[in-house]
């Protein structure tokens, strides 16, 4: 599946810093993904990234936790990463560099057992 974007050239030059801004965000979320076995992205103020993060907290699995404002803040950044993930909402939970969705879907691996197996797999 390939989401278009709009291109470069296609964009008034007054206005490309503050588009390509939101590549900063990005940048930043997949550098902790290369990094990091699991990486939770999340959001001040909303209830289901502290329930993802107390899941994998509960099942002892270290994960890197990245935080973009809260309901009055910031919307810019979330908006970027859930154009490039289509997940509309938070947290956003990558397992090994591949994202899995968000707490409810965390907890579903954790119950079945593949969060395991994911987290061995190279």
């Amino acid at each position: 599946m390939q989401r278009p974007v709009l291109e470069e050239s296609r964009i008034h030059p007054a206005i490309r810093d503050k588009v390509g801004a939101a590549d900063a965000t990005l940048a930043e979320v997949q550098s902790a993904i290369a990094s990091n076995d699991v990486v939770v992205v999340g959001m001040k103020q909303n209830p289901h990234p502290k329930r993802a993060r107390a899941a994998l907290n509960d099942k002892g699995v270290p994960f890197q936790y990245l935080e973009y404002g809260s309901y009055f803040g910031d919307w810019r950044k979330r908006l970027t990463l859930k154009l490039w993930t289509g997940w509309p909402t938070f947290p956003m939970v990558f397992v090994k560099g591949v994202f899995v969705g968000g707490a409810d879907e965390v907890k579903k691996l954790i119950d079945s057992g593949e969060l395991d197996t994911l987290l061995k797999a190279n």
